[in-house]
């Protein structure tokens, strides 16, 4: 019953629009909203948040640590303590004991306590934080293929080691004397003084905003275009200034988190701050997602799949794309070109890029581009479509225990195709096509 109803609202959400109406762009707003909604409810993204809760656990300390290591060559490794508090500004009153107990924390380890090994081990913390971060936002993304080991360290310590001096030029700039006393100059004046107000009340909500589009452009292991990013961090930071008055209000006046968890209620609240955080930040994600891929509204989470003759096309369009940028040049190609060049989920041309790598028809380079893995006129048409027929078999040669009637209908259709493509290679292909 209940899947028969959302049929018939996803028929009529999603039917084809048409025009710039009010009725158009209201139906418009309504799938993104039904989208949301519905990945929401489904799980996926609740268990990747929970999933991330147990990392900052982990990772918060050493990150602040490793923050006061790099700030402290410029004498400002004490400006990290307001954005610590604004992260637990929500939990009311106890926003400032929790930001001083990490702040203690993280002068014993930056004092030594730990030594070279237990540093080795914290850095090693914070990069796995941050690949799970990279897992949760390329699932989002329908992106199967995380950066190489190399690149994610070295990409991972440039922004631990970049983001705090951001970070602390920001507040620096905020605190300049130029700053301050221009401030007060316009704090003087009655019309522009509610508009200082107003812009200063506005502050928090563009830095938040600004933090998350930056997340959701440089940590997806794809190609996310600057106004989805900009978008997603908008709502994000709605979502987080929003949520974050409303857990205020509900630390503030619960006192049954009190009396069932005494002392501990003020971490219970700050571990189910950090999975709203979280939430926040993966909704925000797929804001940007659907934003730039409005065609996966109606899919959405779900497991992207290929009828067998959109898998075949689209392994002979890897392959052609490929062999022909090796035969007469031009542009180099890598999954991520290729998904938004064929128009389909990273995901899948992965899946089939890693079956040609295995069946010696890809190399993948240094520079993580694709390769012919032998000479284009020495790989057949009907070898790629093999491959392909096969590329998402998980069972093995089953076909042995079919009937023989059924084999024998099988094999007529398998004789067929391949005397449908006859001898023709690869590079036949590309060179009839110029």
């Amino acid at each position: 019953m209940w899947q028969q109803a959302r049929n018939y609202i996803e028929r009529w959400l999603f039917a084809p629009l048409q025009g710039r109406t009010p009725a158009v762009r209201a139906r418009r707003l309504g799938q993104f909203l039904y989208a949301l909604l519905r990945d929401l409810l489904g799980g996926q993204l609740n268990l990747h948040a929970m999933g991330l809760v147990y990392a900052t656990l982990l990772a918060l300390v050493p990150l602040v640590a490793f923050s006061f290591a790099i700030l402290k060559v410029f004498g400002a490794h004490r400006d990290l303590e307001p954005l610590i508090y604004e992260f637990f500004r929500p939990m009311g009153d106890a926003a400032g004991a929790l930001t001083q107990k990490v702040m203690d924390f993280a002068d014993r380890v930056r004092g030594g306590i730990v030594g070279s090994v237990g540093l080795g081990l914290l850095i090693w913390t914070l990069v796995g934080t941050l690949k799970k971060v990279e897992d949760s936002l390329n699932f989002v993304w329908h992106v199967d293929l995380p950066r190489s080991f190399m690149r994610r360290i070295a990409e991972y310590l440039a922004l631990l080691v970049v983001a705090p001096l951001l970070v602390a030029a920001l507040i620096g700039m905020a605190h300049m004397p130029q700053v301050g006393s221009s401030i007060r100059t316009l704090s003087d004046l009655p019309l522009l003084s509610q508009l200082l107000r107003g812009a200063l009340a506005m502050v928090p909500l563009l830095v938040v905003s600004g933090m998350f589009a930056l997340v959701y452009a440089l940590i997806p292991n794809t190609r996310v275009r600057t106004l989805p990013a900009i978008i997603g961090g908008v709502a994000a930071g709605v979502l987080w200034t929003t949520i974050g008055s409303v857990f205020t209000t509900f630390v503030v006046y619960s006192a049954r988190l009190n009396i069932v968890y005494a002392g501990f209620a003020i971490f219970i609240a700050a571990l189910i701050w950090t999975y709203f955080g979280w939430l926040i930040l993966l909704i925000g994600a797929q804001v940007s997602f659907y934003v730039q891929n409005p065609s996966y509204l109606r899919v959405g989470l779900r497991e992207p799949k290929l009828s067998n003759d959109e898998t075949e096309q689209l392994a002979l369009g890897i392959m052609y794309l490929v062999a022909h940028s090796h035969l007469k040049g031009g542009r180099r190609w890598g999954i991520n070109d290729l998904s938004a060049e064929l128009q389909v989920p990273g995901v899948l041309v992965t899946r089939l890029a890693d079956a040609f790598e295995a069946a010696g028809l890809l190399v993948t380079s240094e520079q993580e581009m694709l390769i012919p893995g032998r000479d284009a006129s020495r790989i057949p048409l009907h070898e790629i479509l093999a491959v392909a027929r096969s590329a998402n078999s998980v069972h093995g040669d089953s076909r042995s225990s079919a009937p023989a009637a059924v084999r024998a209908v099988c094999a007529q259709l398998e004789g067929a195709w391949r005397g449908a493509v006859g001898d023709q290679d690869l590079e036949s292909l590309v060179v009839n096509s110029a």
